[in-house]
């Protein structure tokens, strides 16, 4: 599979955003306090690849610790379409919510790389002791 720009959005669609993803490449799930109450299933998209489509003015920030990493939510419907990272251990990205994907069957869901990582820890290049939930 080679990249191509799939659109994602939100539950009751006020927000849009269109994203170069390669699903090829792995997905991740993280163990950290806010992918781990959210359910959180990114896919990565590089800055190029990425743009708001649709509701700019409907999207809620978030950011906590550190405050690297941003969470952006529907004020609408509450759901996470993306997130925005600068220092990551990729560099900066956009990771955009699989589930929030349009298009996507449940037969290419299933078939997604996922890779589990130990955000909690701060251990992003492992996986953590216990991921059987992500």
């Amino acid at each position: 599979m080679t990249a191509t720009t799939h659109t994602a959005t939100c539950h009751c669609g006020a927000v849009a955003v269109e994203a170069t993803l390669d699903l090829a490449q792995p997905t991740y799930r993280c163990n950290c306090s806010i992918c781990r109450r959210t359910r959180f299933w990114p896919a990565v998209a590089l800055p190029g690849g990425f743009r708001i489509v649709r509701g700019q003015d409907d999207l809620t920030r978030y950011t906590f610790g550190s405050h690297k990493n941003h969470h952006y939510f529907c004020r609408h419907c509450g759901v996470r379409v993306f997130g925005h990272g600068a220092e990551t251990p990729m560099g900066e990205m956009y990771g955009v919510n699989v589930g929030c994907i349009d298009g996507l069957a449940d037969e290419d869901l299933a078939r997604l790389a996922v890779v589990r990582v130990d955000g909690l820890h701060d251990q992003w290049q492992q996986a953590p002791a216990h991921s059987g939930y992500l």
